[in-house]
């Protein structure tokens, strides 16, 4: 089922229909909704709005719960009646309002966002943040519209002027761009990265005329969408020239919500006070009401019961919520975890063959923060995350801003020293001098990566040929190399010779797992329940990578052939997770697993974190470590 199906259903509610026709009434200025928890908030909205859209600022109480609120709302694609669900940061990081505090681009890009939208949009949209971010000042309406350079595909503009226009409004000129506050010139092309939006813009130019305008990934400079229109906005942050309050830029048909207005009162201040008479005020939550309202929706709504992963508990509760005709709705964001969630609940035993017949629950393609029952509807849309006692993360937008290989790259570079060892695949080992300009043409200059080799032999490496270019890695211990000889052919008979020996270890191993593939080993069972609920019990979702590790070792080990497989990753990636998953399929068929780990400490830290992950699950977990006395030692 799609998310969309369940806010159709949702919207037929008395109370998503009464405060749809609370917002299309202009005379209802102060609106309540009591008794709402958990993720019913967003879905009411967007139920209500499905049909007639509302421009809506929703305030939360801090950071966390207003990232939460707005993915929700990302979830129940709510962008086909709106134009856009944006969010509004505080510019640091951290979230709090300091003059010493550095911002973060990525925020920059959000709030940014959101001012040049309401600056030049007339759509529907809705808007979600936080008192700190409502605190801080931006810039004025009027100046943001001075220092806006819009272009649109078919428009006429000189390229010179409009690079002098764009050094003016404070942006660097690069040789390719990575980060926000960048352009970037390259004969017909410039790239441009805004303050105001996710992505690069890439405008290419038939003389005088934009022919086209595309945005482009950071990481890869490849294009990405293509649109008929782009606003270039330098960074605000810096801008002091008439600093204004946020809520100034909202239209005078904006609706506000806010979970505590008394909170975001004693935090935003005078600000809030200014609009609070000529907006219309809702206040949502289970909080006491703080003014005298004109309309009080009741909602029965009742939060998710909490499962610790006791299918017990869950059959049970599932069950009477089913004999009293209430409708089951599972949410997750993985059609494999609906699947682990039905294996476990037909596979629980003799009890659950009982009761089995009882609990039919409809898969929704989307997850939510919080999962609720609705007793007005009787509804119970539960998430898989809280049943399998998972953290959930929300994520924003302009990430682009925070990670690329490009930036990264760069980031590299200016951290080495003169004098470090760098490999230039085709020259060779040379030391690292550091950047330079050099000239290229038409008094222009560029920024090259001068490498010293042999003999002061110096080269002037573009950097667009960073991907040629690597930091020197020796082993500890290793005596300092020897600086390539430029024009010798050394370094290509150096390369010949290890690509030979690279051939005769390849042709070793192609042998030797030919006699592999002769042998036959044991095949270890399909995934039982038990497999499904300790893997669906993980606390974190699965990277696409520790997913596809996880069912590559496990397809190793139901084949006949013997396994042979690497799992590598930085720390942090899930690698033990994997480990563990493969440890608990081979105990499953009453096989004995053996880690090996190089230190004490080590065994001891994978002991608990085995033991922990596999409570209550019907295995013995111990150590063993010269660490532990004899008469403490497991016996096998």
């Amino acid at each position: 089922m799609k998310i969309e199906e369940l806010i159709e259903l949702y919207a037929h509610s008395p109370q998503a229909a009464e405060l749809a026709s609370a917002l299309s009434n202009t005379n209802i200025q102060r609106l309540s909704i009591d008794g709402i928890s958990a993720s019913a908030a967003p879905v009411l909205f967007a139920a209500a709005t499905h049909r007639t859209p509302s421009t809506i600022l929703f305030v939360l109480n801090d950071a966390d719960e207003a990232g939460y609120f707005y993915h929700d709302l990302t979830q129940l694609e709510v962008n086909g009646t709106c134009s856009e669900v944006l969010f509004f940061p505080a510019s640091a990081r951290s979230g709090r309002v300091k003059k010493d505090a550095r911002p973060d681009a990525a925020n920059e890009i959000l709030r940014t966002e959101v001012l040049a939208t309401l600056n030049n949009s007339r759509k529907k949209m809705f808007i979600v943040t936080y008192p700190e971010a409502l605190a801080e000042k931006v810039v004025a309406r009027e100046t943001m519209s001075e220092q806006t350079v819009t272009l649109k595909v078919g428009e006429s503009h000189n390229m010179t002027s409009l690079e002098e226009r764009l050094r003016e409004l404070g942006f660097n000129e690069v040789d390719y761009v990575y980060e926000p506050g960048q352009f970037a010139v390259r004969g017909s092309i410039v790239d441009v990265f805004s303050f105001s939006h996710e992505y690069p813009f890439r405008i290419d130019f038939f003389g005088d005329d934009i022919d086209s305008i595309r945005t482009f990934e950071v990481d890869t400079q490849l294009s990405k969408d293509k649109k008929e229109w782009a606003e270039l906005v330098p960074e605000m942050a810096e801008c002091e020239a008439g600093q204004t309050s946020f809520l100034s830029f909202l239209p005078e048909d904006t609706s506000l919500a806010i979970k505590n207005l008394q909170i975001v009162s004693d935090i935003v201040g005078e600000d809030l006070d200014d609009v609070v008479d000529r907006l219309r005020i809702i206040e949502f939550g289970t909080y006491p009401s703080t003014f005298k309202t004109d309309v009080i929706i009741k909602c029965e709504i009742e939060p998710q019961p909490l499962f610790h992963k006791n299918f017990d508990l869950l059959e049970e509760t599932l069950c009477e919520y089913v004999e009293r005709g209430y409708k089951i709705y599972i949410l997750a964001d993985s059609p494999k975890q609906h699947e682990r969630l039905k294996n476990i609940l037909e596979e629980r035993g003799e009890k659950y063959g009982e009761m089995g017949s009882m609990i039919h629950f409809t898969p929704v393609d989307h997850t939510l923060h919080e999962g609720f029952v609705n007793h007005a509807l009787k509804l119970c849309i539960f998430t898989d995350h809280q049943i399998f006692d998972r953290f959930h993360k929300y994520t924003l937008r302009s990430d682009a801003a925070r990670k690329g290989k490009a930036a990264l790259t760069l980031k590299e570079i200016q951290e080495m020293e003169v004098g470090d060892y760098v490999v230039h695949i085709d020259l060779g080992i040379g030391r690292f001098a550091g950047l330079v300009r050099v000239p290229i043409k038409d008094g222009h200059y560029q920024e090259a990566i001068r490498i010293v080799y042999a003999n002061n032999d110096k080269v002037d490496v573009s950097i667009h040929s960073l991907y040629k270019i690597s930091k020197y890695r020796r082993k500890d211990g290793d005596s300092q190399p020897r600086l390539s000889t430029l024009g010798t052919g050394a370094w290509d008979r150096m390369k010949e010779r290890t690509k030979k020996r690279i051939k005769d270890i390849a042709r070793d191993l192609i042998k030797l797992y030919a006699q592999r593939r002769k042998e036959k080993g044991f095949a270890y069972s399909a995934d039982s329940y038990l497999q499904q609920e300790l893997e669906a019990s993980f606390l974190y979702e699965d990277t696409p990578d520790q997913l596809k590790a996880t069912n590559d070792v496990k397809a190793d080990m139901e084949s006949l052939q013997p396994m042979d497989r690497l799992v590598c990753g930085d720390v942090g990636f899930g690698k033990t997770e994997v480990a563990i998953r493969a440890a608990f399929k081979a105990a499953s068929d009453s096989k004995q697993v053996a880690v090996l780990v190089p230190t004490t400490v080590l065994a001891f830290q994978h002991y608990q974190t085995f033991t922990s992950r596999l409570k209550g699950m019907p295995v013995r977990v111990d150590y063993l470590s010269r660490a532990r006395s004899e008469n403490k030692r497991p016996r096998f």
